[in-house]
């Protein structure tokens, strides 16, 4: 891999590396037993620059480019993937407002959620409606300067934290989407605990009972919620989960070999054992592939080739597979010990199942891929 990098990706690898072995890793098992990203985090990541780092700054700071924000979000996935869930999100809101917002919008919340000092979240999951996202049964009416939002939507990452939501509904028969602060009147949030994985995110049920805000939070046009600002955001999220699987299958590995040499039986360390090296094999031969479709991704959204969609989807499908075995693997090496509950390889298992499922399940991603594999190919 290292090889396949520019001398300014390897030093951002090298800088990223650091930052998260330091800043984030040391507090990713507290995050998973107080259900709860610490605030000391994300301020860390606004002083570095590393929130919104997809988009140019305010004082003209450059982007980083898509290869160094895998890169970024790898090593955040490797050290823990509560992090890297509110990075997705928050970059995601960031990324839609950059895109398709109005100035004013821009203006009011693109800098406060750069600086962390805003908490974002993407609201378009619904009860009844995961991935079928163009069925939202959320509504939205106008009232003269304002819009009235009824509807409910779940499991919405950091929305029990959250100061602002992206939320998508139906604005006269179009799938539309506005921006909606926490205060805003008609506005109920429950937060949901006590997850598998991911327990850290702060997942919330928002309620939309005549909800009001002003008709100037509409996000782009009536009509582009989901073909667009939707679109566009979840495949920033994808591309994040599948980078973020990769430094999680990476985790496993690392900590299942280090444990496979100090732990002896049968007169020597279980590293020699052969159906142990089986699945150390498996899990650095599926890391290394997951890494190189994540790379080839970063390459194609780079070139903006129109396959990058689809070199993502295939990605964040194999790397989150990949992580899924890895966890289930370092389990199995680490023994008793890895089911106890200290053990980070438990959670890691916990949390690799979630990345299967969110930003579009494994089997969803199976049928887009299949139906352009019969296309125009991967």
């Amino acid at each position: 891999m290292r090889n396949l990098l520019t001398t300014e990706q390897a030093a951002g690898r090298r800088r990223f590396h650091a930052f998260a072995a330091e800043a984030i890793r040391p507090r990713a098992a507290e995050a998973d037993a107080r259900q709860a990203v610490s605030r000391d985090v994300v301020k860390a990541l606004a002083a570095e620059g590393l929130l919104s780092a997809m988009i140019p700054g305010p004082d003209g700071d450059p982007a980083l480019d898509p290869l160094e924000y895998g890169l970024f979000t790898e090593e955040i996935g490797w050290a823990c993937q509560n992090v890297r869930n509110f990075v997705a999100v928050s970059d995601m809101v960031a990324h839609s407002v950059w895109r398709w917002g109005t100035d004013a919008q821009r203006a009011r919340w693109l800098g406060p959620i750069a600086a962390g000092e805003v908490i974002a979240a993407f609201a378009l999951t619904e009860p009844g409606i995961g991935s079928d996202a163009k069925s939202v049964a959320t509504t939205a009416e106008p009232a003269g300067d304002e819009i009235v939002l009824r509807g409910r939507k779940k499991w919405i990452s950091f929305g029990a934290i959250a100061d602002v939501f992206l939320v998508f509904a139906q604005y006269d028969g179009k799938h539309t989407a506005f921006l909606v602060e926490r205060d805003a009147p008609g506005l109920d949030i429950s937060p949901i605990g006590d997850l598998l994985g991911l327990r850290g995110s702060l997942l919330a049920e928002l309620t939309f009972t005549d909800c009001r805000i002003p008709a100037a939070n509409l996000v782009g046009r009536p009509g582009t919620g989901l073909t667009f600002v939707a679109s566009s955001a979840l495949d920033v999220g994808r591309y994040s989960t599948a980078w973020g699987s990769v430094g999680l299958a990476r985790a496993c590995a690392e900590d299942s070999a280090a444990y496979a040499t100090r732990r002896s039986q049968g007169g020597g360390p279980i590293r020699d054992h052969q159906l142990v090296q089986v699945m150390l094999t498996d899990m650095h031969v599926d890391n290394t592939a997951a890494r190189l479709l994540c790379h080839r991704a970063g390459l194609a959204r780079a070139a903006r080739d129109p396959e990058a969609i689809n070199q993502t989807l295939a990605a964040k499908y194999f790397a989150s597979r990949a992580a899924m075995r890895a966890a289930a693997d370092a389990v199995q090496i680490h023994g008793a010990v890895g089911i106890g509950s200290e053990a980070a390889v438990q959670r890691y298992l916990r949390d690799a199942k979630v990345m299967e499922i969110i930003e579009g399940t494994s089997q969803l991603l199976q049928s887009i891929l299949g139906a352009a594999a019969t296309g125009a190919g991967l």
